[in-house]
C-alpha cells in the first residue's frame, strides 16, 4: 500500500498529465487593456463575439466559436472552452496560460496556477486558460473507449516484422475511429490551427498584444503564435521549451536521453537513502531497473488485479515520478515491491496516474487522444522498418535503460486518415518583443539543449536557466524563476544573458 506521502505525490502528479539571479538590464513596454483590440486576420463576425461569463466554482467560464478550418474562416465553427480567474487589482490585460501536452486542459489548470502564481500577478492580470481545439471542453477529439486505451497504454513494442505489421494495423483502427467520431475536426487540431484560435481569443479579450505564459508543448504554441504574429507578440514566457523546427525523431531521441538523465540522478539520490532496493553503483541501479522493465515485457507482473504490469505501463509509472523531484520517495517505494516483490501494483497506481485512468477504467480526460491527433496533424516520424530500426539503435545507445519506449513511434501516423499540416517557413519572428525562454538543466521531459535551441531559433528569445531536476521551473523554483518571471510579466524588465538560478 502506498505510504500518505505518496498518495499526496500521486495526487499530484494527476496534476501534470501536469538561489539567486542577475538583475535586469533591459525592458519592454508595459501591456495595457486597451480601448480596442488589434483584430485577428480573416475571422469577419467572429471577432465581434463577446464572451459570455459565467460563474463555474470560483471561476469564471465561457465559450466561444472559431473556425473549423481557417483556410475557410466562413465555413464551419468548432467551439472553444475558457475559464478566467478575474484579476483582483487594477486590470493590466489578461495572462493566457497554456499547461502544454499536447492535449492537456487549460481549463482544468487554472484552479492550480491560482494556487501557485503569485498574488501580484493575479492582482494585475485576469488569468485565462482554454482547451485547444480538439481538447477537453472544446470541440474535442473522440476515439476509443477506455478498454481500448487500457490495451493500447499497456501494449509493449514487437520490433519484429510481424510486430510492427500489428502495430500499424492498431493505429489504422485507431486512426480510422478518430476520423468517424471526431469528423472533420481530425485534420484541423494542427498547432497553426491552435495559434490562430489563440489570436482570436486576444482579440476577444480585448488586448493589442498577448501576455502568455505556455508550459512543454505549450511553448510550441507559443513559439508559433510569435512566427506567425511578431507584431502581436506581448509579454510570452516559454517554460520547458519545446522547438517546433524539431524533428519527430530529434523529439523522440532528445526526450530518451532526457528521462535517461533524469533516471540516473534519482538512482544517484536513491542509492544514498535507506531502504533504496537498487545496489551497486549507478550503472548497476540502472541496469537492474532495466532488467526489471525487461522482465515485465517478457512476463507482466502481477498487480492483484486483473491487470497485469507490462513494460510500457511499468515504464510509464517510472516516467511520472520524474517529472517532480518530490516524488522521487514514491518511486522508491514502487520500485521496492516491483524488485524485491515481484509485484506491479504500485508502478500501475503511478501508470494510472499518469494516463488519468480511473479506479473505475475510464479516462474523463481525452488527453491522449488528442496527443495522437495533434502529434500527427502536426508531422509525420519516419515509419519504414529499417528506418526505424536504425532510429531506436541509435535511440538505444545513448540511454540505454529507456531508450526502447522511445521508438517505433513511425507506426502511429503511418496511416493516419488526415494530412499533416505544412510547417511554417521560419519561427525566427523576426520583429517580434522579447520572449523569455526557460530551460531546466535536468528535465526529462523538454531536455534543456531544446529550450538553448529555441532561444536561438527565436529572433529575440532570451534564455533564463534553471539548474535543477523536473519538467518545468516556475512554479517550482522560489524566488529566483519566480521572481525573474514575475518581473518580466509585470514590469517588462527582461533578464541578462547568460542569467542562471
Amino acid at each position: 500500500m502506498l505510504s500518505r506521502a505518496s498518495r499526496v505525490a500521486v495526487a499530484a502528479l494527476a496534476l501534470l498529465a501536469l538561489v539567486a539571479c542577475s538583475a535586469p538590464v533591459r525592458q519592454t513596454t508595459v501591456t495595457q487593456a486597451p480601448s480596442a483590440a488589434a483584430p485577428a486576420t480573416g475571422t469577419g463576425e467572429l471577432t465581434e463575439q463577446v464572451p459570455a461569463w459565467a460563474a463555474c466554482g470560483d471561476l469564471e467560464c465561457a465559450t466561444v466559436e472559431a473556425p473549423l478550418d481557417w483556410a475557410d474562416p466562413e465555413g464551419g465553427r468548432i467551439t472553444l472552452a475558457l475559464a478566467r480567474h478575474a484579476a483582483t487589482g487594477e486590470r493590466r490585460g489578461t495572462l493566457f496560460v497554456n499547461p502544454g501536452g499536447p492535449g492537456s486542459s487549460g481549463v482544468d489548470f487554472v484552479p492550480q496556477a491560482v494556487q501557485t502564481f503569485s498574488p501580484e500577478l493575479l492582482e494585475a492580470y485576469d488569468l485565462v486558460g482554454f482547451d485547444p481545439r480538439g481538447v477537453g471542453a472544446s470541440t474535442p477529439v473522440r476515439c476509443v473507449d477506455g478498454p481500448e486505451l487500457d490495451a493500447i497504454t499497456a501494449a509493449d513494442v514487437d520490433p519484429s516484422d510481424a510486430g510492427l505489421a500489428r502495430a500499424a494495423e492498431t493505429w489504422a483502427r485507431v486512426g480510422a475511429q478518430c476520423l468517424e467520431r471526431t469528423g472533420e475536426l481530425l485534420g484541423h487540431v494542427d498547432t497553426v490551427s491552435a495559434a490562430r484560435d489563440l489570436d482570436l481569443l486576444r482579440t476577444l479579450v480585448g488586448d493589442e498584444t498577448l501576455t502568455y505564459l505556455g508550459y512543454s508543448y505549450g511553448t510550441s504554441l507559443g513559439a508559433t503564435y510569435a512566427a506567425l504574429f511578431p507584431d502581436r507578440v506581448g509579454r510570452l514566457v516559454l517554460d520547458g521549451a519545446l522547438d517546433p523546427t524539431l524533428t519527430s525523431t530529434e523529439l523522440s531521441a532528445g526526450q530518451a536521453a532526457g528521462f535517461e538523465g533524469a533516471l540516473r540522478a534519482y538512482v544517484a539520490d536513491c542509492l544514498g537513502t535507506d531502504g533504496c532496493p537498487l545496489d551497486g553503483d549507478v550503472d548497476d541501479g540502472m541496469a537492474q531497473i532495466r532488467e526489471m522493465l525487461d522482465r515485465a515485457t517478457a512476463g507482466p507482473l502481477p498487480t492483484g488485479t486483473d491487470r497485469r504490469l507490462t513494460g510500457a505501463l511499468a515504464f510509464s509509472g517510472i516516467a511520472v515520478t520524474l517529472y517532480v523531484q518530490a516524488a522521487w520517495p514514491t518511486l522508491t517505494e514502487a520500485l521496492r515491491a516491483a524488485l524485491l516483490r515481484g509485484d506491479g501494483s504500485l508502478l500501475l497506481t503511478l501508470s494510472d496516474a499518469y494516463y488519468g485512468r480511473e479506479a473505475d477504467g475510464t479516462y474523463p480526460s481525452n488527453m491522449f487522444e488528442a496527443f495522437w491527433a495533434i502529434g500527427c496533424a502536426d508531422g509525420r516520424a519516419p515509419s519504414d522498418p529499417a528506418t526505424m530500426r536504425a532510429d531506436a539503435a541509435a535511440v538505444e545507445a545513448a540511454a540505454p535503460t529507456v531508450g526502447p519506449w522511445f521508438s517505433y513511434g513511425g507506426v502511429t501516423c503511418a496511416q493516419w486518415p488526415t494530412p499533416a499540416a505544412e510547417p511554417l517557413p521560419s519561427y525566427a519572428a523576426e520583429g517580434a518583443d522579447p520572449v523569455l525562454v526557460v530551460g531546466t538543466t535536468n528535465d526529462p521531459a523538454t531536455p534543456y539543449v531544446w529550450a538553448e535551441r529555441l532561444a536561438e531559433t527565436l529572433s529575440s528569445g532570451v534564455l533564463l536557466t534553471y539548474e535543477g531536476e523536473g519538467h518545468t521551473a516556475y512554479n517550482r523554483s522560489r524566488p529566483c524563476v519566480a521572481g525573474v518571471v514575475d518581473a518580466y510579466l509585470l514590469e517588462g524588465e527582461v533578464p541578462a544573458e547568460g542569467t542562471r538560478c
